[in-house]
């Protein structure tokens, strides 16, 4: 009997976990936007986000005072525990966090003197040519924004400059701040700028002004003071942060406008600061640099900073580095806010387009990551050249057939299926993360699986070619050529798949070798630490091992365990794992967890001659017997892979399911009390610290007369095996509920060898 199994993640905790409907819209359009692993988890669990810009850094400050600027603001921001999403843009995909390295080139000028500087006007191009660049203001808000970063901390705002009223010289940066829902925390407007004619042009836009400090006065960047009043004043995050939360009630889409004064200790240059750049305004008239647009900003710095003696570099880290601990606490408090209302949806930004609305319920116990594909076959009715035909290029009469394909497509709908049959579990509880093309291909596998019953909401759109394969056969049906396209399936990126685990919190994740391994190799990563059961299906005998860089890179972080929990190769497809497992680049049998774990197996005589034994007995009915486990050292390669993969359900097509599984001694199991049984086609080896178990199970037998097609019964196997286990997580630790696993997933398997399509409609009866 299968038992549901018990979740530990509470229910509210659950229902918090979505990324922003803004964010997965514009992934599924195909936009490059690569989100940090850290900043998406603290999206999806409304943590406390600092947005910050990159301007500063590729054009504000010279190298290297530029990169240990742009590291001390994140550490300002840590500081209060708020977490740093330092956004640009690199290769012409935007950065919504920043790895130390990314950081580091794009502050190295020397090395690197090409970004460009990105305000709104700038950012589809920018990302067109494949550009590095620095976000400004305006640009930053946008991705903030869009990824919904709640507070953003910078230098200075921009504004209307010097003349504007005759020039309309106005910084795209108030117009951004308008239609942004976010805080913007500055040191107030730049002292270079118009600031009496900023405000009122905030004013007109409907941007509410706050001084975040003890007095009302509007700072004016090196100085406390600019001579201007703010109509509203704060001066604990507390408040600043229900004004933002409020804004969100109210369904309003502007940002707000903080202005943080600098640090009382550098008040006392303001003067001598504002007096330089009083002077740099009037060189930039007289030769012409104000007429020079966004170049305007970086000349008149540069130019009070020589002017200073570099003074004012000295108080532009100083406010930029306090605006960043003021909106670290800030975003803190709203993060406070949102836990205490316990509000399940974010603030939505103008021009958001809602996700998925399949379900409700964004949550899954299982998700499969994978292909989705339209498989097409073409058959030819004749096989001579009596018409003439053979040896030229031409068509023949035949049939061709247009159906649902993709290894992980095929899992889940098989999972769906069963689930929802068997074990009556709800629609929801399995989903598909894929890629599928703007095109009409992709548009026939989302209608299809929509009408099938299969969560469509984890796949995602983009501009690439759907996947398709197209398989030309005979009048025999043997196969003769056909063509794969598959490549938008390894194209998925690590960043997306990781958001869609986070977002669907499962039990279980399955994956098929189509996906790259970059995308097996951070799902293992992911899962290992957050106690997630994985699942990994070979596809093929050379994708089979591309899920090796992945064990390896668990074994270096020294992971406790077998890195993969299951896996499903066929028999060709084990002995390629294991080949390539020994050999180079990876030697995993050479691992000093390897040899432990073997030692542990404590495999001796008694185990050996018993494996002899079973070799000698039937098959099942097809008159044909196990020697394959010695002959072709089937048992022994599977052994030897157990401290990789926990489990190992090995398809072996007529000759049946081969299971080979371990289990550690600090998790005793039924399995303990079992001894080996060759009648029962059960081997069992109770080592020093490791239960060995290998077990057989003869194939279900089918007349070849009904055998429509073979493809997709083996998915369709998995899929029964993984409805199975989102019900009872321990399911193989049990002897009889173990082989009602296995009955299940063999019936599956007929069922759609009978079938035309690649997972029967009749597994859903």
């Amino acid at each position: 009997m299968l038992r549901p199994i018990t979740r530990t993640l509470s229910s509210s905790a659950r229902t918090t976990r979505s990324l922003p409907s803004s964010l997965i819209s514009a992934r599924e359009r195909g936009v490059p936007i690569d989100v940090h692993p850290e900043v998406e988890q603290a999206l999806v669990e409304h943590r406390p986000l600092v947005a910050l810009e990159t301007t500063i850094v590729t054009h504000g400050l010279p190298y290297p005072v530029n990169l240990e600027t742009a590291k001390s603001v994140e550490r300002h921001v840590r500081s209060v525990g708020a977490i740093p999403a330092t956004i640009g843009i690199i290769g012409g995909r935007v950065k919504i966090g920043l790895e130390s390295a990314q950081l580091e080139y794009l502050a190295d000028l020397r090395t690197n003197p090409g970004p460009v500087k990105l305000s709104r006007r700038d950012i589809a191009a920018a990302i067109a040519l494949k550009k590095d660049g620095g976000t400004t203001c305006s640009a930053t808000l946008i991705f903030a924004a869009l990824a919904g970063i709640k507070v953003f901390a910078t230098g200075g705002l921009g504004g209307v400059h010097r003349g504007g009223q005759d020039s309309m010289d106005i910084s795209a940066d108030l117009q951004e701040l308008a239609r942004c829902p976010v805080g913007l925390v500055s040191a107030g407007v730049k002292s270079i700028l118009d600031i009496g004619r900023t405000l009122e042009y905030l004013e007109t836009l409907g941007v509410p002004v706050v001084t975040y400090g003890e007095t009302q006065d509007f700072p004016a960047f090196y100085s406390p003071s600019s001579g201007f009043k703010s109509p509203w004043r704060v001066n604990d995050p507390a408040s600043a942060a229900n004004i933002l939360f409020t804004q969100w009630g109210l369904g309003m889409t502007n940002g707000v406008l903080f202005g943080a004064p600098i640090p009382a200790s550098y008040a006392s240059v303001g003067k001598e600061l504002q007096e330089a750049v009083e002077r740099a305004v009037q060189e930039s008239q007289e030769n012409g640099i104000d007429k020079r647009g966004k170049e305007v900003t970086p000349w008149l710095l540069e130019r009070v900073r020589e002017l200073t003696s570099g003074k004012s570099v000295a108080s532009n880290i100083a406010l930029i580095e306090n605006t960043a601990l003021k909106g670290a606490e800030i975003a803190v408090a709203y993060a406070e806010l949102i836990k205490q209302q316990g509000t399940e949806t974010r603030p939505r930004a103008s021009g958001d387009i809602p996700a998925a609305v399949q379900h409700n319920n964004s949550t899954a116990k299982l998700v499969v990551i994978g292909s989705a594909a339209v498989d097409v076959v073409s058959q030819a009715n004749v096989t001579s050249d009596a018409d003439g035909s053979r040896g030229r290029q031409s068509t023949s009469p035949g049939t061709v057939d247009l159906s649902l394909g993709g290894v992980g497509r095929n899992i889940a709908e098989a999972a769906h299926r069963i689930s929802t049959s068997r074990f009556q579990a709800q629609p929801s509880a399995t989903v598909l993360v894929s890629s599928v093309g703007d095109d009409p291909l992709g548009r026939l596998l989302l209608e299809e699986m929509g009408r099938i019953g299969v969560r469509t909401d984890g796949v995602m759109t983009t501009r690439q070619r759907s996947a398709v394969c197209n398989m030309v056969l005979d009048s025999s049906r043997n196969l003769i050529g056909g063509v794969a396209d598959m490549d938008i399936t390894r194209s998925m990126q690590p960043e997306m798949v990781i958001s869609q685990i986070i977002k669907y919190d499962p039990a279980i994740v399955a994956m098929d070798a189509n996906v790259s391994p970059d995308v097996l190799r951070t799902i293992i990563q992911h899962c290992n630490a957050a106690n997630i059961t994985t699942f990994f299906e070979p596809t093929s005998v050379i994708k089979s091992v591309s899920i090796l860089p992945a064990i390896s890179s668990a074994l270096r972080s020294n992971y406790d365990g077998s890195p993969v929990k299951f896996a499903s190769p066929n028999l060709l497809e084990l002995a390629e794992l294991y080949k390539s497992a020994c050999s180079d680049p990876w030697e995993l049998t050479s691992h000093d967890y390897w040899w432990k774990t073997i030692d542990n197996f404590s495999i001796g005589t008694e185990f050996r001659l018993s494996l002899e034994q079973l070799a000698r007995q039937d098959a099942g009915s097809n008159g044909r017997t196990l020697s394959f486990l010695m002959d072709q050292g089937v048992a022994q390669m599977a052994i030897n892979l157990l401290p990789f993969f926990q489990h190992l359900v090995i398809k072996c097509g007529d000759l049946g399911v081969l299971l080979a599984m371990r289990f550690p001694g600090d998790n005793p199991t039924a399995w303990v009390g079992e001894r080996s049984d060759v009648r029962r086609r059960l081997i069992i080896a109770h080592g020093k610290a490791e239960t060995v178990v290998i077990k057989h199970y003869p194939a279900h037998m089918i007349d070849p007369q009904y055998v429509v097609s073979v493809t997709g019964a083996g998915d369709s196997l998995v899929g029964a095996v993984l409805a199975a286990l989102v019900q009872d997580r321990s399911a193989f630790s049990n002897p009889e509920s173990l082989d009602g696993v296995i009955e299940l997933g063999q019936s599956a398997a007929i069922e759609t060898l009978r079938s035309p399509f690649a997972v029967s409609p009749s597994l859903s009866v």
